[in-house]
């Protein structure tokens, strides 16, 4: 009977193995170079592959952040503005969901999700660059 059970639970999990999307994945990437490529399985159903961009429209020459992975499809194809010391910071998120949809590219695809420093680090730099341009 264990074995039966066994079986059973290791055919489940080949079955959604088998149905789980494959993304590839950049933590954190800057001006289109992703510093550490990697793939990754979405966990839940409603995960679609992303590509996600982030910049400062006020620093033209600046490609900006970039990131990959799996994300929420309610989170996808979604553009939005924040202020970071007073610098506008543009995320966009787009979504595909077929296997390794999401390539990873030399040409700044950028980041939805970063750390509250990198943000702020970010930030920092274009106002400075800002500066010295005006």
């Amino acid at each position: 009977m264990n074995k039966l059970v066994f079986v059973i639970m290791a055919l489940v999990a080949s079955v959604m193995l088998a149905e789980s999307l494959t993304c590839n994945q950049c933590s954190v990437g800057l001006v289109g170079l992703c510093l550490k490529p990697s793939t990754i399985v979405c966990t839940t159903n409603t995960s679609s592959c992303f590509t996600g961009k982030g910049t400062f429209p006020s620093v033209p020459l600046f490609s900006g952040f970039n990131s990959q992975g799996c994300l929420e499809n309610v989170l996808c194809n979604n553009s939005t503005n924040t202020i970071l010391l007073g610098a506008t910071f543009t995320t966009t998120t787009l979504c595909c969901n077929t296997t390794q949809c999401n390539p990873v590219t030399f040409s700044g695809a950028s980041s939805v999700k970063l750390t509250v420093s990198t943000a702020i680090g970010a930030a920092l730099v274009a106002s400075m660059w800002s500066c010295m341009l005006n």
